[in-house]
């Protein structure tokens, strides 16, 4: 016969049920997130791109940015930034950090963020000729300080540009002086819109755009909590070509930058550039420990 069991009993098998649960709740949660990470096009190499050869640049004057200058009726020649690439004008004004910058028709566009206390962020226009004209975005709500990179479209008229930490979004400008929303000699510049992502990206160092609807980021992400590797290369494929309004992006990791050093460490990835008249790609990433005062650049061709 079965006796019948007391309310007590009843209660602790109930409450042993529930933590049974909870843990094999808990066991499964690793895996379930494992297998929402973003998973590399490739483990071993960047994806759809060949690399071709690197170099090595002084931090202090490259471990920023790199972006392919074309003056007219010059000759091309790749501008690299760094931490000593500050122009003292600008440090003394508070701008203390310069990203990866770009440029079209020979002129070339800076980033600058200053103290994370302040409400603004600047971009810097330097002619041909070397005029400098300033042009100054006043955060607007939820908008970090931070000014890591820009990106010109390739028809010139719009400019990409992000922030830092985890981003569901890029920003987009009227590109200074190239776009008839700005003055041709600086002053203020308000977003146009925003590049919605399909995914949230971390900590993007820079882009570039390859075609109208292409940008190719690096990000200096090492957590594995959105994709499945570290400091991945990331193309942002673009609804549509940039108009000025907003416009969805789809996020594709195309693989790990690579990681190569006599040091060991954390490894920094940096600025990205696209030569369209060579159809270079270049990824710099700086080094870690002692050797960080070295930049290495990979350049890639696409196939």
């Amino acid at each position: 016969m079965r006796l019948p069991r007391s309310r007590t009993a009843v209660a602790t098998l109930g409450g042993l049920a529930a933590a049974l649960a909870l843990a094999a709740a808990t066991a499964l949660a690793p895996a379930a997130h494992a297998q929402s990470l973003i998973q590399p096009e490739s483990s071993s190499s960047i994806a759809g791109w060949t690399e071709t050869g690197s170099y090595l640049e002084s931090a202090l004057t490259a471990g920023e940015g790199v972006a392919t200058v074309d003056p007219p009726g010059g000759t091309p020649y790749e501008l690299y930034r760094g931490v000593g690439s500050v122009p003292f004008a600008e440090l003394i004004a508070g701008w203390t950090h310069i990203g990866d910058p770009d440029s079209a028709d020979g002129y070339i566009i800076d980033n600058f963020q200053g103290s994370s206390s302040g409400n603004s962020k600047m971009f810097l226009l330097t002619t041909p000729s070397g005029a400098t004209y300033k042009y100054t975005h006043t955060l607007v709500s939820g908008e970090l300080y931070n000014n890591s990179f820009d990106a010109i479209s390739p028809d010139t008229r719009w400019m990409v540009a992000g922030t830092w930490g985890t981003e569901s979004s890029l920003q987009i400008f009227p590109t200074p002086y190239f776009n008839n929303q700005t003055s041709p000699t600086g002053g203020t510049l308000n977003l146009s819109g925003y590049i919605n992502l399909s995914t949230p990206v971390n900590d993007i160092q820079g882009c570039d755009f390859v075609t109208a609807t292409q940008l190719i980021c690096a990000s200096d992400d090492s957590s594995e909590s959105i994709f499945a590797n570290q400091f991945p290369l990331i193309e942002v494929t673009l609804a549509a070509p940039l108009d000025g309004s907003t416009v969805t992006g789809t996020v594709t990791d195309l693989g790990s930058i690579p990681q190569s050093s006599d040091c060991s460490g954390t490894f920094e990835p940096e600025g990205v550039d696209y030569d369209t008249a060579t159809g270079v790609l270049r990824v710099e990433i700086t080094q870690p420990s002692v050797c960080e005062v070295a930049t290495t650049v990979y350049e890639y061709q696409q196939g």
